[in-house]
């Protein structure tokens, strides 16, 4: 079962790299079969400039390839993102109003939820 592409994990400065973790993906892959719907990766990887650029802390997960930004609009459609993503084995998730941060980064700490403040939500590189 592989619903994703290395693309959909480029960085989207467009300096066309893309690092993405196997058991990440492999976790990634689960949930989206858990979830029934495409799963929309708005920002995976990031290289150092692109993640100053929006605004990401210099310990992202994005930077490593152990992190997604994954679109969710909508009370119904991010619980149901949620239960799947916890189901395939996350335990550190971030939820905004129009996506949700998933993460599987060893040297954070587990089992953490978390709100994004409005002002510093951020979508495909665009403050929402």
């Amino acid at each position: 079962m592989n619903y994703f592409t290395e693309t959909e994990f480029k960085c989207n400065c467009g300096c066309d790299i893309a690092v993405v973790d196997a058991e990440f993906l492999n976790m990634l892959n689960v949930a989206r079969w858990k979830y029934v719907w495409a799963i929309h990766v708005v920002s995976g990887y990031r290289c150092e400039a692109w993640n100053t650029t929006v605004g990401g802390s210099w310990t992202s997960s994005h930077l490593k390839g152990l992190a997604a930004d994954i679109e969710a609009i909508g009370s119904a459609n991010r619980m149901q993102l949620v239960s799947a993503l916890v189901y395939a084995g996350f335990n550190r998730i971030g939820i905004a109003e129009r996506f949700i941060h998933v993460d599987h980064d060893p040297d954070k700490p587990a089992n953490v939820l978390w709100l994004y403040p409005k002002e510093k939500e951020v979508l495909n590189g665009q403050t929402a």
